[in-house]
């Protein structure tokens, strides 16, 4: 049975001043009845006043009324405040925010951020964590058909300890893959190394390195670092697009991000892969069209449909400017 609401503590003072009382009355005789009919509140229920009779030491009568007082009918029926309902199992993880469309950030996750994380309908879990992953995050992912992902990096504490830019740049790779998303970034706080990923993926952004460096300030507070800022405005991002070319989802499987800038050479690329793409499903369409027409039909049978044999795009270099 569902608990009753909690009567608000105003409400509770209004009942209690207008509690009924027990009021005594002058002596009356015997004969008097023992009841009477009253009307208390004219807008409201008509309630009766109840009597019961009391013999005192010298043989009078005294009867003890008991006499509800309405309240202001404003007052007392009001209907309680409505309470918002909050799914207090919703808890997300350390650090949780929103990058850009499809991609999240945020600290190591735990059992009580599993219930928040299911709401995202994730894709993708990538870890940059060295040590081994949790069974039972493991096992969480493998219930909601999650696909793990672990890029390894040590903290970037001391001058010497430099995160290795090849996991950054595989990371990036598997992000650039739309077929990935929506997908969440974290390490253990969800402070530096996540951090450095994020500012890597505003460089591919185009983003200007005072709103970079911003950024990574307000998660990694009150200890940022600088090495990690150095790392991310020393970054080389030509490896990134030549093995998103040559290794990942391709052109292709970016994701639409309004803000992502490719290089030029590759801007042209893309250009001359969907006219070839166009150029397809053009010829496909009127191959089908000839063979509903009977023309190349085998005598009326279905037509049969074939790829064009269309010569390979010229090769394009990748020697991009890091900036």
């Amino acid at each position: 049975m569902a608990e009753p609401p909690r009567v608000p503590a105003f409400l509770a003072k209004i009942r209690a001043h207008h509690a009924p009382q027990t009021v005594q009355t002058a002596p009356i005789d015997s004969t008097t009845p023992s009841s009477t009919q009253s009307p208390v509140h004219a807008g409201g229920n008509q309630t009766a006043s109840t009597s019961t009779s009391a013999t005192g030491p010298n043989g009078a009568t005294t009867p003890t009324t008991v006499i509800p007082i309405a309240p202001p009918p404003n007052a007392l029926y009001l209907p309680p405040p409505a309470v918002p309902t909050v799914e207090e199992d919703l808890v997300p993880p350390e650090n949780f925010a929103a990058v850009t469309h499809g991609v999240y950030r945020c600290g190591f996750p735990k059992r009580r951020n599993f219930k928040f994380l299911e709401t995202l309908q994730l894709k993708t879990v990538l870890t940059l964590v060295l040590e081994d992953y949790p069974e039972a995050n493991l096992q969480w992912c493998q219930d909601q058909d999650i696909q793990f992902m672990q890029f390894g990096i040590p903290g970037n504490k001391e001058p010497f300890d430099n995160i290795p830019e090849d996991v950054i740049c595989s990371a990036l790779v598997a992000i650039l893959d739309k077929r990935n998303h929506p997908l969440l970034i974290h390490c253990n706080k969800g402070k530096h190394r996540t951090g450095c990923l994020i500012g890597c993926i505003r460089r591919l952004q185009s983003w200007s390195l005072t709103s970079i460096f911003d950024e990574y300030r307000r998660f990694s507070a009150p200890k940022s670092r600088a090495v990690d800022q150095q790392f991310i405005d020393l970054f080389s991002l030509a490896p990134v697009w030549a093995e998103v070319v040559e290794k990942g989802g391709g052109l292709a499987n970016l994701p639409d991000w309004l803000m992502l800038t490719l290089p030029l050479p590759l801007q042209a690329l893309r250009e001359a892969q969907r006219e070839t793409e166009a150029q397809r499903a053009t010829e496909r369409e009127r191959r089908v069209a000839n063979g509903n027409n009977g023309a190349g039909g085998g005598g009326g049978g279905p037509a049969r449909i074939e790829m064009l044999d269309i010569e390979p795009l010229p090769g394009v270099g990748y020697e991009i400017a890091a900036r």
